[in-house]
């Protein structure tokens, strides 16, 4: 199930997928299935036909399960009995992918606002709420950085300062990926770029797609990807995440507070991951033919800082400078990132133009804004309260030690985002519950909500993050490599996170 992230698209030029064709020398695609005795067209055609049919006859059971639904007698409010039945669909087609996750969004806001359930300002709300233009913002942050060749200059540097063995580029490419998180955002972006790197280091190093080198750089560049943004407020889903604990906990989440509490983790989870991927992968050759002098070479091929990365720079590091000193301005997060997004499209200062925004994919960005809705709405028809009461009535007696808190919420968001797959749609209908949960049992919100954010990046499967699928779709490792990574580095997480719970987070502020 695909999360919601930028429009950042992987490059078309990756290898083939599994099963996806192989040309024969000499002759054009089209003929080589002419040999074969197949007509092309008709393939792409039948195959089309087929699959317009597979999803319609699931989102007919989609609907009809939710029309079931709206009409099963129920001992609760009738407006809010509707809210539900309409939600079901919403994320019942998140999960199954059957639309597009914006398309399906503002499909359910139509539906809530149609059906009469509630006021069309209700049921569109979330398009005016901080969430979805924080991420519009992180997308021109990702466009910034990636078109400008900033980001890739960034990695360069940081690995030629690492190192050429394998174990110190590896370390590198997973430093990389931390630190480019503040300044792009997006993880699929990330992704992109340090693929981009990784394939040229596979290449020097003279080793194939199924190498050690190569499945243990694309596992851990790709899966960290999807960690690091939840331990900075950059990602869609760690946006998504602030939103709801300061709309429904009635707490302030500076981004300070939030970088500096997940800091030991992001520390700790680094060496872990890099340590477990020399020994799970243990490389062909452990040094880089040709060293330092490939990464030098790369660095001329850029040439001297152009004017474009040199206004890319001074922009970030506004936006950073900003998000880390907030502290002691308080100028909210979403304000500083959609403000200096602004800041790039505007002529003469920034690095975009308007042909940029109209490439950006805002289907996205209508996504978060309709999760947002989707919340709003389970709020004013009162249909929240009944979820409250029935989906968190067994944390009650596990909810009583900070070490038990943490150990449930962790692993019960790890639980929750398999069934839901689209983490955005888990957060966003979870979190109100878990902020109304935490607000009547006197529990602090900030607390069980960055522990219920964090065990969501906790991933095994790749229908449940875009980000893994489109590190998967460079096809340099497979489905059983992300459960064993996956699964190992969850419960490494999740021990970190029990002790600095109870022990670092107080000290800075929380849950003290």
């Amino acid at each position: 199930m695909h999360a919601v992230d930028v429009s950042v698209e992987a490059p078309e030029a990756v290898a083939p997928s599994p099963g996806a064709s192989v040309p024969i020398a000499g002759v054009t695609p089209g003929a080589s299935m002419a040999i074969a005795g197949v007509n092309p067209g008709a393939s792409a055609a039948s195959a089309d036909v087929n699959k317009d049919a597979r999803t319609a006859v699931l989102l007919g059971l989609i609907a009809a399960g939710c029309v079931a639904l709206w009409f099963l007698p129920l001992p609760i409010d009738p407006l809010a009995h509707k809210a539900l039945a309409v939600g079901a669909f919403m994320i019942a087609a998140w999960m199954t992918q059957v639309l597009d996750h914006g398309i399906a969004g503002i499909l359910g806001c139509f539906l809530f606002w149609m059906l009469g359930i509630v006021r069309f300002d209700i049921a569109f709300s979330g398009f005016a709420d901080t969430s979805a233009w924080f991420l519009f913002g992180a997308v021109c942050f990702g466009m910034m950085a990636g078109q400008s060749g900033l980001a890739r200059r960034l990695a360069y540097l940081v690995m030629r300062t690492v190192g050429h063995s394998y174990p110190r580029l590896l370390l590198g490419l997973i430093l990389s990926d931390f630190l480019l998180t503040a300044v792009v955002p997006s993880g699929i972006a990330r992704v992109v770029i340090m693929a981009a790197i990784a394939m040229g280091l596979v290449d020097a190093f003279g080793v194939g797609k199924g190498s050690n080198i190569a499945r243990g750089m694309f596992i851990i560049l790709t899966y960290t990807a999807t960690i690091f943004d939840k331990m900075l407020i950059a990602g869609a889903s760690s946006i998504t995440a602030r939103g709801a604990i300061e709309r429904f906990g009635g707490v302030n989440v500076l981004w300070s507070q939030w970088a500096l509490a997940y800091l030991p983790c992001d520390i700790i989870v680094m060496i872990v991951a890099w340590r477990l991927t020399l020994w799970m992968y243990p490389p062909e050759s452990a040094t880089l033919p040709g060293g330092a002098e490939y990464l030098r070479k790369e660095l001329r091929a850029m040439g001297s800082w152009s004017v474009r990365e040199k206004k890319a720079a001074a922009l970030m590091a506004l936006a950073v400078g900003l998000w880390v000193t907030d502290f002691l301005h308080n100028i909210p997060p979403p304000m500083i990132g959609l403000g200096v997004g602004l800041l790039a499209i505007m002529p003469r200062i920034g690095v975009l133009d308007t042909e940029d925004v109209r490439r950006i994919n805002f289907l996205p960005i209508f996504f978060v804004a309709a999760a947002v809705s989707l919340s709003n709405v389970l709020v004013q028809t009162k249909a929240l309260d009944v979820l409250t009461s029935t989906l968190f009535q067994w944390l009650q007696p596990h909810i009583s030690t900070t070490w038990a808190s943490t150990f449930v919420l962790y692993w019960a968001a790890f639980a929750y985002h398999i069934l839901i797959g689209n983490e955005i749609a888990m957060l966003s209908t979870s979190l109100p519950l878990l902020m109304n949960f935490a607000k009547q049992n006197a529990i602090d919100p900030l607390t069980l909500g960055m522990i219920w954010t964090f065990g969501a990046g906790a991933k095994i499967f790749m229908y449940e993050s875009a980000v893994l699928v489109v590190g998967y779709s460079y096809g340099y490792f497979d489905s059983k490599d992300l459960l064993k990574i996956g699964a190992l580095l969850s419960i490494v997480a999740c021990v970190i996170l029990m002790l600095l719970v109870p022990l670092y987070w107080p000290l800075i502020g929380i849950g003290g």
